[in-house]
């Protein structure tokens, strides 16, 4: 399985709010905004995710870039982790992995554009 990117993503009641307050601390605008789903910030070579009405959980988590969906989750199920179902966004099809302690990892594959 190949891993393109690891990244926190912290899921937010007000994403505009949340936004701002980022915004403030980083000295610096999101590099990307979604409507009220969906914010990052990419800075010193990583990335920051905001989680807003498209999150699949209240607990932060982590982000899984990967090249081949598939592989990413017969590798977690292999290792016995609970793995959700395929759900295509609008730019990417991701799944759901519970991990121990409850964090959810958001494995994720882009679409193609």
């Amino acid at each position: 399985m190949e891993i393109q990117g690891l990244n926190p993503v912290l899921p937010v009641d007000d994403l505009g709010q949340a936004v701002a307050a980022w915004s403030a601390l980083l000295g610096t605008p999101p590099t990307f905004v979604d409507g009220d789903r969906w914010a990052q910030f990419d800075i010193a070579g990583r990335r920051l995710a905001l989680a807003g009405t498209d999150r699949v959980s209240d607990r932060a988590g982590v982000m899984i870039k990967v090249a081949d969906l598939a592989a990413a989750r017969a590798a977690a199920t292999a290792q016995g982790l609970a793995v959700g179902e395929p759900e295509q966004g609008p730019h990417e099809v991701r799944c759901v992995v519970m991990t121990p302690g409850g964090w959810p990892a958001i494995v994720y594959q882009p679409l193609k554009t």
